[in-house]
């Protein structure tokens, strides 16, 4: 087994200790960081300067673990980051999001001590990991149609090119209504900082430096 370096992500302490004591009895596992939502763990990834493997929770405050996947994939794409949703949920709708989201494993909370490792294993050696608890799910989707390969979930949608989530899709309309960030989270019911990370990464992946230039490229882009 390589060396592999763990962030944990889910907002109930209990099961992020849980985890933990179970990772720390592997000799080549460690847990390097914790975060309770999704925006403080971008926060993490953001400072990262080695590959780790992110165990993310799929209901969290601020930002679900799947919005945390996709943002990972876009805005951190260039950091060698690995994702493994970690869920009760075995539903086809949250399996088919998680893998077009771009994550490399999907494991029930259910699954055995062994299985985790092992999927830890795999997705830190660069492989994919989705329990056979799921495989009904993305065969079912699969059938039916939809996408569910690797290679097309991280395929760029031509109606989102910049791969915005629902939310950030939520503030850029209100960024453009001329809302300032206090406004704008009084109405989401969010808090100002999270507001605050939004907008910042929507400059980022927008490249643009001012709402002039943002409220141009989303009429370009048809994003509003």
């Amino acid at each position: 087994m390589v060396d592999i370096s763990v962030v944990l992500v889910d907002d109930h302490v209990l099961v992020r200790d849980g985890i933990r004591a179970l990772l720390e009895d592997q000799e080549k596992i460690k847990v390097i960081d914790e975060a309770s939502n999704g925006i403080d763990a971008l926060k993490i990834v953001e400072k990262l300067n080695e590959s780790v493997v992110l165990i993310v929770d799929i209901r969290m405050p601020e930002m679900n673990g799947i919005e945390v996947v996709q943002e990972i994939n876009t805005t951190f794409k260039d950091k060698d980051i690995k994702t493994l949703v970690l869920s009760m949920h075995d539903s086809e709708e949250y399996v088919v999001k998680s893998i077009q989201a771009g994550a490399d494993g999907y494991l029930l909370k259910g699954s055995s001590k062994e299985e985790f490792i092992k999927a830890l294993s795999k997705i830190a050696s660069g492989d994919k990991y989705f329990s056979g608890d799921v495989s009904g799910a993305i065969m079912n989707n699969f059938v039916k149609g939809g996408s569910t390969t690797i290679s097309e979930s991280k395929q760029e949608p031509s109606k989102n090119p910049f791969k915005l989530t629902k939310r950030e899709s939520q503030i850029l309309t209100l960024i453009l209504e001329l809302k300032n960030n206090k406004d704008i989270a009084e109405e989401l019911k969010i808090s100002k900082r999270t507001v605050e990370v939004h907008r910042f990464n929507l400059m980022k992946k927008l490249n643009v430096k001012n709402v002039m230039e943002l409220n141009n490229k989303a009429k370009e882009y048809n994003l509003i």
